[in-house]
């Protein structure tokens, strides 16, 4: 088990400083409580029974709404989502597997361990449902995904709203994915989440929905609310020149920009193209990473990060044909820069219990032993509440436009 860093938590709605174990005499049943435990034991059921009854027990008596476990694809996912469940019965269960994860400033990485989230309902409503065939039809799967996990929720209508979304990492259909849902929620509703990772090995990933382990799947929380639920999203990214255009394109290979061979202009942008990605390239001497910035209509840059295999170069998510981009790069302290600034974003007026945050995978290899780090200043940023997330294959992170699929970011939601 890792070490418990008796970080205090907020309870309830006051300033009340708890830490997980301790009774809470004072608390607000309008306030979500969250209680996380983890565990590393390597028998899955065991790991994931330890991890839930410390989860739970920290809720006091407090009823759970939602379970969310984030794992590891090393363990066997049936026989731990069976321990979670010995543990939390049939409260509805969400979340995925993971390239590494984090919680309350405790970094774990790629490679083993699993931690569980128990929440109470406090001011929200929750609706749980999942969808197969999202590599088939990711439109479609997604309308379906945006209508039954706002049913899941209840008919009584709720001013605001938020859909919690996790989604396999391999099928490549992420972009239809969130189109689907924004043709059926419209840009009042906010999209945040992450693509599932498996440890790197970029073999299979899965998503959870109570008992079962999804592939080509996706699963979705509706999160009805009283107030706006506010979802944050920054890269710490910066362009370099002047807007390209792409002018061919074959699913992730990018082949063209402005009608020439796309290495032949980067030669032009670029001292060292060969080394695009976590490349060797400097600023200042200090070393940069380099990827895409796919322009938005606000003139906001979504980040397409990418590498050179065989002499092509491929985005991790494909980038629409006639869209407009730039070439971006960071340093180390930009991608750390945002941290607080994402957490400020998605905790300004109130007073949170949980701070959900999505980070790439692309974002831990380019940090390094800096990885720590982010997850230091993100617990800081969001004081005594709990901080729980994990390293994605792709950042969901869907405000007011169809847009919403990010990588090498940073993404956040607060409850």
């Amino acid at each position: 088990m890792a070490q418990d860093r008796r970080i205090p938590r907020r309870v309830g709605g006051t300033a009340d400083i708890h830490f997980p174990g301790e009774p809470a005499d004072k608390r607000t049943v309008s306030q979500l409580q969250a209680g996380v435990g983890a565990s590393d034991l390597t028998e899955s059921r065991a790991a994931g029974r330890t991890a839930a009854r410390s989860a739970t027990v920290q809720l006091d008596g407090g009823r759970p709404a939602l379970v969310l476990v984030l794992a590891s694809v090393a363990h066997d996912l049936g026989e731990l989502l069976a321990g979670i469940r010995e543990v939390t019965g049939d409260t509805p269960l969400t979340g995925c597997t993971t390239s590494g994860h984090f919680y309350d400033g405790v970094l774990v990485h790629p490679g083993g361990g699993v931690v569980v989230v128990v929440m109470t309902a406090g001011p929200y409503r929750f609706g749980v449902a999942s969808v197969t065939g999202i590599g088939a039809d990711g439109a479609g799967a997604g309308s379906l995904l945006a209508r039954q996990a706002r049913a899941a929720a209840g008919e009584e209508p709720s001013p605001h709203a938020c859909l919690l979304l996790f989604a396999d990492g391999m099928c490549g259909a992420h972009q239809p994915l969130i189109g689907g849902i924004y043709r059926v929620v419209g840009a009042g509703v906010p999209v945040v989440g992450g693509a599932a990772g498996d440890d790197q090995a970029l073999t299979r990933t899965c998503v959870f929905h109570d008992d079962q382990v999804l592939d080509d799947a996706a699963v979705g929380v509706w999160i009805a609310s009283e107030r706006p639920v506010v979802v944050a999203a920054r890269h710490g990214w910066q362009a370099d020149g002047a807007p390209l255009l792409v002018t061919k394109v074959e699913g992730t290979v990018l082949a063209e920009l402005g009608g020439r061979p796309v290495m032949e202009v980067l030669r032009e942008h670029l001292p060292t193209p060969d080394d695009f990605l976590l490349g060797t390239g400097e600023r200042g001497g200090v070393s940069i990473a380099r990827g895409f910035g796919l322009i938005e209509p606000d003139g906001s840059l979504l980040v397409r990060g990418a590498h050179i295999e065989d002499g092509t170069i491929h985005t991790f998510e494909s980038l629409p044909l006639y869209a407009a981009v730039q070439v971006v790069s960071c340093t180390k302290e930009d991608v750390l820069a945002v941290t607080g600034e994402v957490v400020e974003i998605v905790t300004a007026g109130h007073e949170p219990s949980l701070v959900l945050a999505f980070s790439c995978i692309a974002r831990l290899e380019l940090l390094g032993e800096q990885a720590v780090e982010e997850i230091g200043r993100l617990q800081e940023a969001a004081g005594s509440a709990r901080t729980v997330g994990f390293y994605t294959y792709g950042e969901f992170a869907r405000t007011t436009s169809v847009s919403g699929v990010h990588n090498v970011t940073l993404a956040a939601v607060a409850l």
